[in-house]
């Protein structure tokens, strides 16, 4: 039977989520709301489930326990539907190697029946400053535009939720500063932003609310100015806002 949901269904759930990779837990019992406009900092070390949680909320992964929900129904019922709103990042750029950057953004706003493609296109590159390389094949670029224009792509269909994997690997100083000031402005216009990064002092001052995670479970969930730092390991840091 499907999960019961409650009156309010607009955003990404997952209730009671475990998923394996054979022996291995990469998520236990995980539950977690989503809902729009929240800016949401997913912390841990390295084999905490970051990157599963993430895969999971965008469909990529099938929980093997417990239920992923969109709009308060199984994700997986219509991962179209799901697909059509969320944007997401990956350690992986999912680019193809022999097409452009522009190409690659052309293809993916046709698979997703966008209008206007052309000019969408252009202003996707122009955010991300990769007009000047978008017509060399995307395997002759540095991981830094590869990284920009896995960006790009990822906003091309204007997802309501965001959901960005160590979004900041291979970006120049300019890049990083310019993606910071995007993902403190989309909150505000009524985006959701899901990201996970490292550095915790940059993640602290770009969201509102933590998600701190080791091995496989929830450790804390909350806004961050309530966070244990000292209870969860996280010392010496400064939590701005």
């Amino acid at each position: 039977m499907p999960p019961e949901t409650s009156p309010a269904k607009s955003g990404l759930e997952l209730r009671n989520v475990s998923k394996y990779f054979g022996d291995l837990a990469a998520l236990r019992d995980v539950t977690l709301r989503i809902e729009i406009g929240e800016s949401i900092f997913i912390y841990g070390p390295n084999g905490a489930g970051k990157t599963t949680l993430l895969r999971t909320l965008c469909t990529l992964a099938r929980p093997a326990e417990g239920h992923a929900l969109f709009n308060g129904e199984e994700i997986h019922s219509n991962p179209a539907a799901a697909r059509a709103r969320i944007g997401f990042v990956s350690h992986a750029t999912f680019l193809y190697g022999d097409l452009t950057a522009r190409e690659n953004l052309k293809l993916a706003g046709t698979l997703f029946g966008l209008t206007a493609l052309k000019e969408r296109v252009a202003a996707a590159l122009a955010t991300f400053s990769i007009e000047d390389r978008a017509d060399e094949p995307i395997r002759k670029l540095s991981r830094g535009l590869q990284q920009r224009a896995t960006l790009a792509r990822a906003l091309l269909h204007d997802p309501d939720f965001i959901l960005l994997d160590e979004p900041f690997t291979g970006l120049d100083a300019a890049s990083v500063e310019k993606l910071e000031a995007l993902l403190r402005r989309l909150p505000g216009e009524g985006k959701t932003v899901v990201f996970s990064t490292h550095n915790f002092d940059q993640g602290a001052s770009l969201a509102r609310r933590l998600v701190v995670m080791a091995a496989g479970r929830v450790q804390f969930d909350g806004p961050l100015g309530m966070a244990p730092l000292d209870s969860l390991g996280i010392r010496n840091l400064k939590i701005e806002n």
